[in-house]
């Protein structure tokens, strides 16, 4: 009778620590959707242009209850014409760069993959590089570089599985041929550069520096579309994710298709990086640094890593646009910048506090 008495205490308690541990990863996701509200609330109002936050959000608020609440024609433009769909954008970038970065970091089980050490944004680059310089493309007009930039980059995604392909596909070769092929790219970039004229390579340097001045309620949508139609499989995905993170024999007797998983994860990832930075330009550090941020804060179990790195990304990348906009205004710096000077004290802390253990 007492040992079944103990059995049942010990399920009880062990119930209560699963109750807790998850309500401290629901509360960290809660607590990151309220901080986004209110620094895209804050955001909206930095400009020349001087509107409060409560115009801001009557203006947002009065476009779905416009019974409810009013708004002046002046709050409408400068909100729903000017601020609203580069904040949007901030965010939805963000999102889609911290899910690439915390899946690669997964599927590969290295703390230093992204989209950016993969050769992925060295591929945009150069898509980008080649409309500016020699207006060459699969399209003309207005869309060459963003198509081009798109284009390549699902093109270095396919290169990189062809080599891995090649040697079979591991962690470590799918690693060494990213690597491969970023420097491929950027030394094409480079060579684009040097035989451009200087307006073109100035084009070309401001693009690869990475700016959202160039956002559109367009834009924004095609971004999430992306992001919701791949995200979903993802986050199905993430028990598979948490199986390779102890290994690909150990994913295999758990049932794990290794190879199926790390192919498609990676063509998916590589589909949302591309529909991020076709429109951006190259956007460093935040699908490195916000999965790292949210690992250390409620662990590395993708079923929660996943949304609350997406978060994370959203939060890092709406801040840095933010101060990008305001700590020289009227002169705003590329968003890219800003990211750079965030990530790299960033990864010293986290040099200095894992030393030898990044997971």
């Amino acid at each position: 009778m007492s040992s079944v008495y103990s059995k049942e205490k010990t399920d009880t308690n062990l119930r209560a620590e699963y109750q807790k541990f998850i309500g401290k990863k629901m509360l960290f996701l809660i607590s990151l959707i309220l901080s986004i509200i209110i620094l895209a609330g804050y955001a909206a109002t930095r400009g020349s242009a001087d509107i409060s936050v409560v115009d801001v959000y009557t203006t947002i608020i009065a476009k779905f209850l416009p019974g409810h609440f009013e708004t002046t024609w002046f709050s409408d433009t400068i909100v729903w014409g000017l601020r609203l769909h580069r904040i949007l954008l901030a965010i939805v970038g963000g999102i889609g760069l911290a899910i690439a970065g915390a899946v690669m970091q997964g599927i590969l089980k290295n703390p230093l993959a992204s989209p950016f050490t993969l050769g992925i944004a060295s591929a945009a680059g150069f898509g980008a590089a080649l409309a500016i310089v020699l207006g060459a493309g699969f399209v003309g007009g207005e869309y060459l570089i963003i198509f081009n930039a798109f284009i390549f980059t699902l093109l270095a995604s396919l290169s990189v599985y062809g080599l891995a392909k090649y040697k079979g596909i591991t962690p470590e070769t799918m690693i060494l041929a990213g690597i491969a092929i970023m420097y491929l790219f950027s030394a094409m970039t480079s060579f684009l550069q040097y035989i451009g004229q200087a307006e073109q390579v100035q084009e070309v340097v401001f693009w690869m520096m990475g700016s959202l001045g160039r956002s559109s309620w367009d834009k924004v949508w095609v971004v999430t579309a992306v992001i919701a139609a791949c995200f979903p499989y993802l986050l199905l995905k993430s028990w598979d994710i948490n199986a390779l993170g102890a290994g690909d024999e150990t994913a295999k007797s758990l049932g794990v298709d290794v190879e199926k998983t790390r192919v498609i994860c990676m063509v998916l990832v590589s589909l949302i990086t591309a529909s991020v930075i076709c429109f951006t330009g190259t956007i460093g550090f935040i699908g490195l640094v916000a999965p790292h941020i949210t690992r250390m804060v409620i662990g590395g179990d993708h079923r929660f890593l996943l949304p609350a790195s997406a978060l994370v990304g959203g939060l890092l990348l709406l801040a840095a646009d933010t101060v990008a906009r305001t700590i020289m205004a009227p002169v705003i710096l590329p968003v890219g910048i800003m990211t750079s000077f965030l990530g790299v004290p960033f990864f010293v802390y986290l040099f200095m506090r894992r030393k030898k253990q990044f997971w």
